[in-house]
């Protein structure tokens, strides 16, 4: 019996990118089928499209995309009529900006979705561009007070990195200048501790004069964010800052202009220039630190970019021509010769080789490629030559789809709410609000002079509400992280590095490079009846003599260190797949798997059972054969780092789940495994899955952090809430990654994690400490104990106190300098 189909089924045709096999349709198809609604299904290969019929009432367009998608492909956003653009915006400072962006942005008709990166600086938004265009978004953001430096098809990588270095040289310079200018501030303010400081100096008009440009001119961004702030009804860092050192300097500075209108209440006349202008200049050494390593973010994504060959050799009409890649066409045979990169991603047509792929795979064992085996752009032939077939080119390339990886991965991991801010946008209204009643309060019950009093009270509970507790709390404590950590060979790229790895719970390490030297090594001989090792050994390492493949390499590397000397070959012959064949002192030596063996017919004198015990150990055995008999195994392995599992074994007590990551098969993967005392594995994950994994993790609930050493591994580093990256590694995992370990001991990643901890309770400490200053001293600046026994709080009292909060805050950070890792 036929099926029944509905009335009201619609048809959906769709792009699908990353397909590369009937195996990969066969994939698709079948899960597109599986949803309940879909009645039909269509996956053709060849035009990288799916046409599926569906029960409109039963299935979405959106769960027929989401569900290709969570297979580990991409659908491109303008399959359902969406379009997808990328902003670069300058002038945000905190998450508070962020937010404010993000919610005006949504705001625009035909604007779906937008999120907004205060890392990269950028916005990405989903959208129909028959509603909305780049000159609506382009007002939007600038309405807000914001710059537009560009769109993404209209900004050069280059423009937007001298964008970054145009911001930090700005707030270098404005550091120095304040620096210098608050030093000067600092020792006229305080004659008591610095006699020798010449008495001209100690003015207060000169104060002000010193004190003026650091706090309009150096801290005007402050005033900008804080109007900004002002006029969207919220608060953030820049209004602590701006309030703040606005009380101090305003106090002062009429104290200054005007002494006289103080001399009634018979209080001293203090001024607080000191507190505004090292406050501003604390804040600015912040920003530029946040400046500068903002300004490596798209440095991965140049070098990447950097990967990619610039031309390629095609055959056209019979003629060899050499053409930009970017006008090689799918279809075109490429010629491919011994050190050249290849061009794009392909299948080989004639011809074998090595191809070296470990800038995509992590892999340093280069790969065996014969006709029919993929390629892929960007990876290095190592010795012969062949001819491939162009099937995927420009932005279908795996090395394109992983720099589209790290792009959107930056793009949507959306920056950690500070907790400063949060509490700012409720504490610094209540602050001012508290203020004013105090100063009418003074004005209408007050006794006389009622207009001092209440003016003197006003400014006693600004300053002692001073925000720069509040402010210090966590900057001084992230500065002293950070400082620490890399003292302990690890490197913070900021400080919301710090506050997302002390939440993390799982963690995943790539195999290779990670937590393996990344280089073979012989790990096992085993001689034959009737040979022994040294035999064996200087057999193999003769015929692999000169050989540039790296297990050829290891083998000569273990004879040497023995003292052996390989003797001369005559005759090599590489057989791609098996292994190679050459002669040695007249006697014909094999060396290969037993697949070679097999074919040659060579008598294994019983050591298949050996050979199967090495490759489950995840090693690569090889036989060695002599005149058709075989003399002996020679194992090769990615040898583990010596504190591996030290290292797994300490996370594990943290508590943390602990996941290895490889592309090898899940026996090897296992074995492994097994070494290192992981329970759990994700085997034969390709190198553009892992940024999947990490993601499939994180919607689980879990909390994750992943560690890698290679390109391929940037795109789960940028996915991961935090990605730590081996600096014995490539420079794009590092710059892709929030944490980078300067040694290759994963020691170090343990030492991170309770680090991160530590700081983060530190903060919590700092903001309590400065919340308890703030709530005991505020009622008491307001005058609450006048009534009783007729006491004021002098504003430089209220100075001091303030000041207190702040010493116990960067003392409390300080102590982060004795942090010992408990490993």
């Amino acid at each position: 019996m036929g099926k029944k189909y509905n009335n009201q089924l619609q048809n959906f045709t769709f792009p699908i990118r990353g397909m590369t096999c009937a195996s990969c349709v066969a994939r698709v198809e079948k899960s597109i089928l599986a949803l309940k609604g879909v009645r039909g299904a269509n996956v053709n290969l060849a035009s990288e499209n799916a046409h599926v019929v569906y029960d409109p009432a039963l299935v979405e367009p959106r769960n027929i995309r989401k569900t290709v998608e969570d297979l580990g492909y991409t659908v491109p956003l303008d399959s359902g009529g969406k379009g997808k653009i990328t902003v670069s915006i300058g002038g945000m400072t905190c998450a508070a900006c962020v937010s404010r962006v993000e919610k005006g942005l949504r705001a625009l008709e035909g604007v779906s979705a937008a999120q907004v990166n205060l890392a990269t600086e950028k916005a990405t938004l989903s959208y129909r561009p028959e509603k909305v265009g780049k000159i609506e978004i382009r007002k939007t953001i600038e309405d807000l007070g914001y710059e537009v430096r560009g769109f993404e098809e209209e900004i050069s990588a280059d423009r937007e990195a001298k964008a970054r270095r145009l911001e930090v040289r700005v707030q270098k310079r404005k550091f120095f200048i304040s620096a210098v200018l608050s030093a000067a501030i600092f020792f006229g303010s305080m004659p008591e501790w610095f006699p020798w400081w010449p008495a001209p100096l100690q003015n207060h008009f000169f104060l002000f004069l010193l004190t003026t440009p650091v706090q309009f001119w150096a801290g005007w961004q402050f005033y900008r964010g804080f109007w900004l702030a002002l006029k969207h009804r919220t608060s953030d860092m820049n209004t602590l800052i701006a309030v703040g050192t606005s009380a101090a300097y305003s106090y002062s500075t009429v104290v200054t202009l005007y002494p006289q209108a103080f001399h009634g209440s018979g209080l001293p006349t203090g001024v607080y220039f000191d507190t505004s202008a090292m406050i501003i200049t604390l804040v600015l050494l912040g920003k530029l630190l946040e400046a500068m390593a903002k300004g490596q973010t798209s440095s991965a994504i140049r070098r990447l970019m950097g990967l990619q060959a610039r031309t390629a050799r095609v055959i056209r009409n019979g003629d060899e021509l050499d053409i930009p890649v970017d006008e090689v066409r799918k279809g075109d045979w490429v010629i491919i010769r011994p050190g050249e990169k290849i061009a794009v991603d392909g299948i080989v047509r004639e011809g074998s080789s090595a191809v070296d792929e470990s800038m995509l795979t992590g892999e340093s064992i280069p790969v065996e490629k014969r006709p029919g085996d993929p390629v892929m752009g960007g990876t290095i032939n190592k010795t012969g030559s062949f001819r491939f077939e162009a099937t995927k080119v420009g932005k279908e390339t795996a090395l394109a789809q992983i720099i589209r990886l790290v792009e959107e991965a930056q793009g949507s991991k959306a920056p950690i709410q500070r907790l400063a801010d949060r509490v700012a946008s409720v504490f610094v209204p209540a602050v001012i609000s508290i203020a004013l009643i105090t100063f009418a309060v003074w004005m209408v019950f007050g006794p006389q002079p009622a207009f001092t009093l209440a003016l003197l009270n006003f400014v006693a509970v600004l300053i002692i509400a001073c925000p720069c507790a509040l402010g210090l709390a966590t900057p001084t404590a992230i500065m002293v992280g950070t400082g620490r950590g890399a003292e302990n060979g690890i490197l913070f790229k900021g400080g919301e590095s710090l506050e997302n790895i002390h939440r993390v719970n799982t963690i995943l390490f790539d195999k290779t490079g990670t937590l393996t030297h990344g280089k073979p090594t012989v790990t096992d001989l085993i001689a034959g009846k009737g040979f022994d090792e040294d035999q064996v050994l200087t057999w193999a390492a003769s015929a692999e003599k000169g050989s540039e493949h790296p297990l050829g390499e290891a083998i000569v590397r273990a004879a040497e260190e023995r003292g052996l000397e390989p003797g001369t070959a005559e005759g090599f012959e590489a057989l791609p797949g098996l292994g190679i064949k050459a002669r040695v002192e007249g006697e014909t030596i094999l060396l290969g798997n037993l697949r070679l063996m097999e074919e040659k017919g060579i008598n294994l004198n019983g050591l298949e059972a050996k050979m199967e015990h090495l490759a489950n150990e995840g090693k690569t055995p090889m036989v060695v054969a002599r005149n058709h008999s075989a003399a002996g195994i020679v194992a090769v392995a990615d040898t583990l780092k010596p504190n591996s599992r030290e290292a797994l074994e300490a996370l594990q007590k943290m508590g943390l789940e602990v996941y290895l990551v490889t592309g090898d098969n899940e026996r090897t993967g296992k074995a492994v495994a097994a070494q290192l005392g992981i329970k759990k594995v994700l085997a034969e994950v390709l190198p553009w899955e892992k940024g999947k994994q990490v993601k499939n993790l994180q919607e689980e609930g879990k909390i994750v952090a992943m560690v890698g050493d290679g390109i391929n591994d940037a795109p789960a580093l940028a996915q991961a809430d935090v990605g730590i990256a081996i600096g014995t590694g490539t420079d794009v995992a590092m710059e892709s990654s929030d944490i980078t370990l300067i040694t290759g001991d994963l020691r170090a990643v343990a030492a991170a994690i309770q680090l991160g901890r530590r700081t983060i309770r530190t903060i919590r400490q700092n903001l309590f400490w400065a919340f308890f200053y703030n709530v005991l001293g505020i009622p008491v600046a307001a005058g609450i104990l006048y009534p009783f026994w007729g006491i004021l709080l002098n504003p430089m009292i209220a100075s001091a106190a303030m000041a207190m909060s702040s010493v116990s805050v960067v003392s409390n950070s300080l102590r982060l300098r004795r942090f010992r890792p408990k490993i």
